[in-house]
């Protein structure tokens, strides 16, 4: 800790003052000043515009380009959103996350955890899985988070603290899969984020129908933990009314012998609730950056910076 408190973590830290402040203001207004900035930065970050506008291209090819334009726009104020409620995930207290998030059929959870089954909650990038994460902490039941490791050291400390204060555990990507299994094997539910892409590390499987690089390890910690999968997802509601924590019904005949048959099924059922609430999904990811061999590019190559000439 100590290490963090040099002179050059010093703007860091203000930022993150500056964070939890914003996290005391009125969820509303933390909205609308989310949308606000998030819209601005629609108009001004040029690259991840792009990325944003052409993975919708590509799941929805039905939709005109105004619509897929106006869909872009509302995913970068949602991203301000998230940004702007930051604060509550790292400061929140139970009884203010209890007034802003809605837990929906909780009851699926319940049942299943009271039978002493183990869970595996799939959490699929929509903007608000840090507020839900938070909520779901505080609110049902301590979990198990893996993360990826942040470059800045103060905001990957306030990130891990922010998920650990209601009981939660934090596991780094790069830790042994084996603690994660032990974990899920005593009880203690994993909230699991699949769909990234993971590079050659991965298979392939169809997703918006277009082959992606996944990762199978939904399947394998299923399997290795002996854990039933509850898709989970965290929905911003409209005008800062907000915030959903929503239980879906678990996967049926999950996991199988086969992970390309479980990733396929598990491509689907993110597929399925990306088209209930489209402007939410994390679109500025390249999810689509790692391509079979011999299949084109999705994206067009990041524009390099000249570099200057010295004589």
């Amino acid at each position: 800790m100590p290490e963090l408190l040099r002179p050059r973590y010093w703007p860091s830290w203000v930022l993150v003052r500056i964070f939890r402040l914003m996290g005391l203001l009125p969820f509303p207004l933390l909205w609308a000043l989310g949308m606000g900035v998030g819209h601005l930065g629609f108009l001004l970050a040029g690259s991840r515009r792009r990325v944003t506008l052409r993975n919708l291209e590509v799941c929805f090819p039905e939709l005109p380009v105004s619509e897929r334009k106006r869909l872009a726009a509302l995913h970068f104020g949602y991203l301000g959103v998230a940004a702007f409620t930051q604060g509550l995930v790292w400061g929140g207290s139970r009884r203010r996350l209890g007034r802003i998030v809605r837990i929906r059929h909780r009851e699926r959870f319940e049942a299943l955890h009271q039978a002493g089954t183990n869970l595996i909650l799939m959490v699929p990038h929509f903007v608000g899985l840090e507020l839900g994460g938070a909520a779901f902490t505080a609110l049902v039941h301590p979990g198990m988070y893996m993360y990826q490791k942040i470059r800045n050291p103060v905001i990957n400390d306030q990130m891990r603290r922010g998920r650990s204060r209601f009981g939660a555990i934090s596991i780094e990507r790069s830790e042994d899969m084996r603690r994660m299994v032990r974990e899920i094997r005593r009880g203690l539910p994993l909230f699991y984020l699949p769909d990234q892409d993971p590079g050659r590390r991965g298979i392939f499987s169809t997703f918006c129908g277009i082959s992606v690089a996944t990762v199978p390890m939904l399947s394998r910690l299923a399997r290795l933990g002996r854990a039933r999968v509850i898709p989970t997802y965290a929905r911003y509601l409209p005008w800062g009314r907000g915030l959903e924590l929503i239980f879906d019904p678990p996967l049926e005949s999950f996991p199988t012998a086969d992970e390309l048959t479980d990733t396929a099924a598990m491509n689907r059922v993110i597929e399925d609730r990306i088209r209930t609430m489209p402007g939410q999904y994390f679109w500025v990811h390249r999810r689509f950056k790692t391509r079979p061999p011999g299949e084109p590019p999705i994206y067009e190559p990041k524009r390099r910076r000249p570099r200057a000439v010295t004589r």
